[in-house]
């Protein structure tokens, strides 16, 4: 019978780093430094994408763009964006270890899957060098997938591309991408499993969409909460998600939902 493999997760907004934070401040930052104010909206608008392509989405947007040309004189190009990458690595490498901690249920929810034998796949919009500082750390916090990768493997084609995803599934030796799940928080994430075929699915709380610390979330009123809820899930169905969570701890069910529909001879595609 036909089921569920492996689930692939994404990082920062997914499985740590509640809210997604380590890279946004970096973000306004170093266009601060560069003399642009750029809001938080704006930073995290691009975010899923491998961070160098981040920067330069952000740079094409029509507001920033023209902000840039007042600033500097001159339209920007692409010394401007490795120069802002260099100086966002440097920055996010020297603080990226406070951003390690587990989102909530996600640990329970991966030993849960582990015990009915899905393997746990990764990809990310990290580098190598990001991911050698971050997979560490959350190892000794209690979670560590089966395998990650960077778009450094894949010759820098991260999200929306499919490739992690197809990476994932030639190292954990999964059979066809109708059997594999992407979990992940932001509308790259989405896009990403959309264009391997898979079943995508969007978490809700903790992610970079909703973009709010736990503390911020809490505190909301439960009219409040599921106005953002709302929002965050609209997102994620505009682009592409099959389903959404909540949290973690909805995952285990979803996927006996997903076998469900899998028996019945439906695929990702179908339900779009």
């Amino acid at each position: 019978m036909n089921r569920i493999e492996a689930v692939i997760f994404d990082w920062a907004g997914t499985t740590v780093d509640y809210g997604c934070f380590a890279p946004v401040k970096v973000f306004m930052d170093i266009f601060k430094q560069a003399g642009i104010e750029v809001t938080m909206e704006e930073a995290r608008a691009p975010m899923g994408m491998l961070k160098i392509d981040h920067i330069r989405t952000m740079l094409s947007m029509p507001r920033i763009s023209g902000l840039w040309e007042e600033e500097h004189g001159r339209p920007f190009g692409e010394e401007d964006v490795e120069a802002l990458y260099a100086t966002f690595e440097t920055t996010l490498l020297a603080n990226l270890a406070d951003y390690t901690d587990p989102i909530p249920h996600v640990i329970d929810a991966v030993e849960n899957l582990r015990d009915r034998g899905l393997k746990i796949g990764s990809t990310t919009g990290y580098t190598n060098s990001m991911m050698e500082i971050v997979v560490p750390h959350a190892e000794r916090k209690g979670y560590r997938p089966d395998f990650y990768i960077t778009a450094d493997d894949t010759n820098s084609l991260g999200r929306p591309f499919p490739y992690m995803i197809f990476r994932n599934m030639e190292a954990l030796q999964l059979t066809t991408p109708s059997e594999v799940v992407k979990v992940g928080d932001t509308a790259s994430d989405m896009k990403e499993g959309v264009n391997a075929g898979v079943w995508t699915v969007g978490v809700i709380e903790g992610s970079s969409e909703m973009g709010l610390t736990k503390a911020e979330f809490e505190s909301l009123s439960e009219t409040e909460k599921d106005k953002v809820r709302t929002k965050v899930e609209q997102d994620f169905y505009t682009n592409g998600a099959d389903f959404t969570i909540r949290t973690m701890k909805e995952l285990p069910e979803l996927i006996e939902r997903i076998n469900e529909k899998i028996e019945q001879g439906k695929r990702p595609y179908e339900l779009k």
